[in-house]
């Protein structure tokens, strides 16, 4: 198990600046573009009720090359998705009371490190939920909003790594 990175802090002064950090972070996870690596992973959306969880994570699948409507997980507690190959698995736990709730649910299985897993509230989950490969904690930041990006595994570490060069 690698250790957590410390977070690398990415301003969001608005909508514009979360769609680029998306689309920086699919070119990643999805396998495409000049810095691709090899495409799934997981990625654990933290923060307070309108923080932009579900906004980062929508502008993601749409750079990833999902089309039509993407809709929130909040009530479904997944929406999936397939683009040429890739699975996408976009996760809601916020209505879960019990920590066992999403493996109950059968959603262990969808853990694939082929697909990209995005995980809005996983704290929800508790301990019973694989640490993911990149954590981002999101916060309100005067209008805009801040993001706090930490690595926990070596595939983690390396989208840091190619995100980190050209991100100012």
């Amino acid at each position: 198990m690698t250790t957590p990175s410390s977070p690398l802090e990415w301003l969001l002064p608005d909508e514009e600046a979360t769609v680029a950090l998306a689309q920086r972070l699919a070119a990643l996870v999805c396998g495409h573009g000049p810095e691709a690596l090899s495409p799934g992973g997981s990625i654990h959306l933290r923060g307070e009720l309108g923080a932009g969880k579900t906004s980062l994570a929508r502008a993601l699948l749409r750079a990833g090359g999902v089309t039509g409507r993407i809709k929130s997980p909040s009530y479904a507690l997944l929406e999936s998705y397939n683009v040429s190959n890739l699975y996408f698995y976009h996760f809601d736990f916020y209505r879960f009371s019990s920590a066992h709730e999403w493996r109950d649910a059968g959603f262990g299985e969808l853990l694939d490190e082929h697909a990209v897993v995005l995980i809005e509230w996983p704290e929800q989950a508790g301990t019973r939920l694989p640490p993911p490969d990149l954590d981002i904690f999101l916060e309100y930041a005067g209008t805009g909003r801040r993001a706090w990006l930490s690595a926990c595994s070596e595939k983690g570490h390396l989208w840091l790594t190619h995100l980190t060069p050209s991100r100012r």
